[in-house]
């Protein structure tokens, strides 16, 4: 089919996800059709090259069609795509569970139960802290506290975590209560009654995603370790965006020496090929769960393609890409040439404030005086559009410009993406 005739169908038959279909399927509305991908290059269909500056929503790791990764699914397809983890097992999914165990210190995270992406991981956490609690003699432990800002995924318990209006306000009746705070001082003032129903607190560890790449204070998920063990409330790391190298190191709690006692892992798990997510806990946990069948403390709870051995083959891979390659070696030096070129951005008269994390970082966007544009301007949206026509493709959160390459960007790939943000902010806000 031809780029125009692929359009068309798109408009007639698709609903696309945080997208106003209305300005999508209008007359004059082009949307990209993507047909190839390889290392750090997207390719339309009409043969148009662009650097991948989101990692194709925060999942891609070693770039696109990774040969090793690649090869891995092919084999595995060629023996078992699929099979039921609900009675059976496979070597994927046991291998996979072996390796993600040991990146975590020994006999902490000792359990790994497998869901489709980062928004079931979370749901899964919830579900099992929740039993635990009910298990162990304490069900009015059945509550959560979440940060404001904060996103943890779209099903109904990982959304009531989230604290961003425009996610969260039309569907609030549907949501369970949670106690949300802004920070450790806010959770730190929380009374008693308050306290005594939680059953754990969930947070993006350094660096909030969607709630427009809000970094946290150094030290903070340290005191949030000391603050649940103190008030025997479970601490669930959401590390679908911070894993797997994203920070500078494999997962971003390694940064304060903290483990949870849940981590979801999703988006980089499979080097961003396949659907697949993670939750990983403790040994206590799990063994609350033991008994005989008549006592119902089994978890009720699970996906069809929980366990899915093409997902866990690309994961494996995934990891041996890691050690093969130094990823994380390698990744070093191109964290401080990123934080020279933001430095750079910075001066421009429109940028009014940048955060970086490791390999992400948030470029928020104003007028030369200070003054935010107004949100129904999507001027941040506008300056992606512009920064596609110097080739480089990301996408904004309102007015904060993400940049979140693959981890095998080279530096000149880095040095062309920033300066599409600079070229796409001048010909949109014009220094104005």
């Amino acid at each position: 089919m031809r780029t125009s005739e692929l359009q068309a169908a798109d408009k007639q038959h698709l609903w696309h996800p945080f997208t106003q279909m209305r300005d999508w399927c209008a007359p004059g509305s082009d949307p990209l059709v993507l047909s190839g991908g390889r290392g750090s290059v997207l390719i339309d269909s009409d043969g148009r090259e662009y650097l991948d500056g989101n990692s194709s929503i925060w999942t891609n790791i070693h770039g696109h069609s990774h040969p090793k990764i690649i090869a891995a699914i092919r084999a595995q397809a060629g023996k078992l795509a699929h099979s039921s983890f609900l009675g059976t097992t496979n070597e994927p999914a046991i291998r996979l569970a072996e390796k993600l165990v040991a990146l975590f210190p020994r006999e902490t995270l000792t359990r790994v139960f497998y869901s489709d992406d980062g928004s079931t991981a979370i749901e899964v956490a919830l579900k099992m802290a929740v039993q635990f609690h009910q298990l162990t003699g304490h069900p009015e432990r059945c509550r959560f506290a979440a940060f404001d800002h904060a996103y943890h995924g779209d099903t109904a318990g990982a959304a009531s975590l989230g604290g961003i209006a425009a996610f969260q306000d039309r569907f609030a009746p549907l949501s369970f209560p949670v106690a949300r705070v802004a920070d450790m001082a806010a959770l730190n003032a929380l009374d008693a009654v308050t306290k005594a129903p939680l059953a754990g607190i969930v947070i993006e560890p350094m660096i909030q995603g969607a709630g427009g790449m809000r970094t946290w204070p150094p030290g903070l998920l340290r005191d949030l370790r000391a603050w649940c063990d103190r008030e025997g409330v479970f601490l669930l790391l959401d590390e679908v965006m911070t894993g797997f190298g994203r920070t500078g190191k494999m997962f971003a709690c390694e940064h304060e020496g903290v483990v949870p006692d849940f981590i979801a892992l999703a988006k980089g798990l499979s080097g961003g090929t396949m659907p697949l997510a993670a939750t990983l806990t403790k040994e206590k946990v799990f063994q609350a769960f033991l008994g005989d069948y008549a006592e119902m403390k089994t978890l009720f709870y699970g996906h069809s393609y929980c366990g899915n051995p093409l997902g866990c083959a690309a994961a494996l891979a995934n990891l041996e890409v890691f050690e093969e390659e130094g990823t994380l070696e390698q990744l070093q030096p191109k964290i401080a040439h990123l934080t020279e070129l933001l430095a750079e951005l910075g001066t421009e008269p429109n940028v009014s404030a940048i955060r970086q994390c490791g390999f992400i970082a948030g470029i928020d966007v104003a007028g030369s005086d200070g003054t935010p544009f107004p949100w129904q301007d999507e001027t941040g949206a506008r300056i992606c559009m512009a920064a596609r026509r110097h080739g480089l493709l990301t996408r904004p959160i309102r007015d904060t410009l993400v940049l979140m390459p693959p981890l095998c960007f080279t530096g000149p790939e880095l040095d062309r993406s920033v300066a599409a943000l600079r070229a796409g902010i001048r010909e949109i806000c014009g220094g104005n």
